[in-house]
C-alpha cells in the first residue's frame, strides 16, 4: 500500500501543483456556476474531525464533498472517543480505514502531524494553531481571478502574526512573491514558528501605513484568534493603531484588494468602509473555500487529471 499524500502546510505542494490546483478550481468553479454535475468521487467518504468551531470550514468542506458525488460525516472530539482521551495514533487507524480521507480542524499542528503518521487515508488541515493552508488556497486563487497571477506581488499583513499569517509567509516562498507584515511589539512573527526556509520574501514593519505602502493585496485577520480568548482586553489595547481603514488602502497600489478569512469584527482589525467597501472581494473569498477544496480532495484522492483543465 502506498503512503498517503496528505496536506498539512502550504508548503507540501510545489509550485507547479498549486497552478495545477488553481486551473482545475477555475474549471470546477465554472462546472458548478452552470449546474453541471461533477462527481468525480462518488461513494468516496469525507470524514470531518473538529476541535475547534467553524462555520466555512465545515460547510465548504461538507458541501464541496456532496458536490463532488462523496458523503462527509461531521466528528465533535467532544462527542467521540477522542475527547475522552483515545490516542490520536489509534483513532486515526480505525478512522482511516473507514473512510478514504480526513480533515481535522484542532489546535497543535502537532496533533495532525501524529494523526497523519498512522492514516491510511489522505489528511487535510483544516486549521491548526500553527497554519491554515486552506484559507490562503482560497485567498490566493481569489487574488488570480480578480488580477492574475500573484507571482513578484506585494501582500500586506496586518495585524496579528498569527496561523494565517505564517502560511502566507509559506505561500510567498512557493509562489515568489512578497509578504510586508506590520504587528505590534511583541506579536511580531517567529520564522521557525512560520516553517519558514528564509526570509527573502517578506519584510516587518514597524507602522503598519508603511507596511500598506504598494501593496496589491492588503489582508487581516480578528485581533484574538481562538485559543486566546483570555488575551483580548490586552490584545484590544495592543492592536488599537492596527486597524486596516481606508487611508491604509489608499496608500496601496491603485486597484489592491482587500481580503479577510472572516469572520469579521466591524471597528477593530477593520472598517467597515473598507471591508464592505469597492475593494474588498472578502464574499468572493469565502466561497471560494468551496471551489479550492474540492479541487484538493480530487487532486488528493484521484491525482492529477489531464486534459479538462487545459
Amino acid at each position: 500500500m502506498n503512503a498517503p499524500r496528505h496536506y498539512l502546510q502550504f508548503n507540501d505542494f510545489s509550485c507547479a501543483e498549486y497552478d495545477y490546483l488553481f486551473s482545475r478550481t477555475r474549471w470546477i468553479k465554472e462546472r458548478f456556476k452552470r449546474y453541471e454535475p461533477h462527481h468525480p468521487l462518488f461513494d468516496r467518504t469525507l470524514v470531518m474531525i473538529f476541535e475547534k468551531a467553524s462555520t466555512r470550514t465545515r460547510l465548504s468542506f461538507e458541501a464541496g464533498m456532496q458536490q463532488l458525488g462523496g458523503s462527509a460525516i461531521y466528528l465533535n472530539t467532544r462527542d467521540s472517543q477522542l475527547g475522552r482521551g483515545e490516542p490520536v495514533e489509534d483513532a486515526a487507524q480505525v478512522i482511516s480505514r473507514m473512510s478514504d480521507i480526513v480533515m481535522i480542524r484542532t489546535f497543535e499542528q502537532s496533533i495532525i502531524e501524529r494523526f497523519a503518521e498512522y492514516s491510511r487515508v489522505p489528511v487535510i488541515n483544516g486549521l491548526t494553531n500553527e497554519y491554515h493552508p486552506c484559507q490562503i488556497l482560497a485567498d490566493i486563487y481569489t487574488f488570480i481571478e480578480h488580477r492574475g497571477s500573484i507571482k513578484g506581488k506585494t501582500v500586506a499583513w496586518v495585524g496579528d502574526s498569527n496561523n494565517v499569517c505564517n502560511t502566507w509567509l509559506q505561500a510567498a516562498e512557493v509562489l515568489d512573491f512578497h509578504v510586508h507584515v506590520s504587528t505590534p511589539p511583541g506579536y511580531e512573527v517567529e520564522p521557525e514558528r512560520a516553517g519558514l526556509y528564509g526570509t527573502g520574501h517578506y519584510a516587518h514593519f514597524d507602522d503598519p501605513m508603511a507596511a500598506c505602502r504598494g501593496a496589491d493585496l492588503v489582508t487581516t485577520d480578528v485581533w484574538t484568534s481562538m485559543g486566546f480568548e483570555a488575551e483580548n482586553e490586552e490584545r484590544m489595547r495592543d492592536f488599537a493603531d492596527w486597524q486596516v481603514d481606508e487611508d491604509m488602502m489608499k496608500v496601496a497600489n491603485p486597484g489592491a484588494l482587500f481580503m479577510h478569512c472572516l469572520p469579521a469584527h466591524r471597528g477593530e482589525e477593520v472598517s467597515a468602509e473598507v471591508i464592505d467597501g469597492p475593494q474588498s472581494v472578502v464574499w468572493d473569498e469565502a466561497e471560494n473555500r468551496l471551489h479550492v477544496q474540492k479541487a484538493l480532495m480530487e487532486y488528493l484522492l484521484i491525482g492529477k487529471i489531464e486534459g479538462d483543465c487545459a
